[in-house]
């Protein structure tokens, strides 16, 4: 374990892929946990994972675009783990069509996640990091917020994200709040199998072509991001705020 001081994070979206190598990476830095996800249930493989580590760990059940539920979430995290502290505001998910099919119901379902989900994540967070005059936010963006055909939907969700962020460095950093958006490239992931099958290749091979066009040769696994999320969210980090970082094996237009 670090010796960083251990604080409260919570991280939404935590029950696989880059949410929960997040959540694993955090707790390996000395911080309990909590591992936020619809279906609390789901988060059992991360929660054991950081537990048999020696960490501190709870899951919470949370649909994140609803205020009650996110208000009893966080009420939770600091009754069992303590004031929350750092917050990664991960969760998402994906309804990809091209507009012209695109249904109102896939625009709402994926902006309500997204950008509600971390409104109401940081809105009921912050009151905690500003009462401890210290906090660390970070928002997953992602390189489709610079537009990717098939996600209008997704691209605008990732794009507002990264407007949210610089707006929370503002007014947050005089309370000792950092505020950074991390934008994934292609990441191998569950939601990139996904959007393999709706292009009906095989994640083999769809892997194999996103390899083909990145500088560095090889697509990113979630433990990249989270490495990221851990600087971000560290001590150290306290003079980088309303960054966002591309993470994404080469440079981002």
């Amino acid at each position: 374990m670090s010796t960083t001081p251990q604080r409260t994070a919570i991280v939404t979206g935590a029950a696989r892929g880059i949410g929960a190598a997040t959540a694993i990476r955090l707790a390996a830095d000395g911080h309990a946990v909590a591992v936020l996800d619809l279906d609390e249930a789901a988060c059992a493989q991360t929660v054991s994972a950081i537990t048999e580590a020696r960490g501190r760990a709870i899951a919470v059940g949370v649909d994140v675009s609803q205020p009650e539920q996110v208000e009893a979430a966080v009420a939770r995290v600091a009754s069992e783990l303590g004031a929350p502290t750092i917050l990664v505001n991960n969760a998402g998910i994906i309804r990809d069509n091209l507009i012209f099919k695109m249904t109102v119901e896939d625009w709402d379902a994926v902006i309500s996640v997204h950008l509600r989900g971390a409104f109401l994540m940081t809105k009921a967070v912050q009151a905690h990091m500003t009462a401890e005059k210290y906090g660390r936010i970070v928002n997953l963006s992602s390189t489709s917020a610079q537009g990717n055909r098939g996600q209008v939907n997704y691209s605008a969700a990732k794009a507002g994200l990264q407007g949210f962020t610089k707006t929370l460095a503002i007014e947050l950093g005089r309370f000792g709040v950092t505020a950074n958006a991390v934008a994934p490239g292609f990441i191998a992931t569950d939601m990139t199998r996904a959007t393999a099958d709706r292009m009906k290749v095989s994640f083999e091979d769809f892997i194999a072509g996103a390899s083909a066009q990145i500088p560095v040769g090889r697509v990113g696994e979630p433990q990249d991001i989270a490495a990221t999320i851990s600087f971000l969210t560290s001590e150290e980090a306290g003079f980088v705020s309303g960054q966002v970082i591309y993470v994404a094996g080469g440079p981002q237009d």
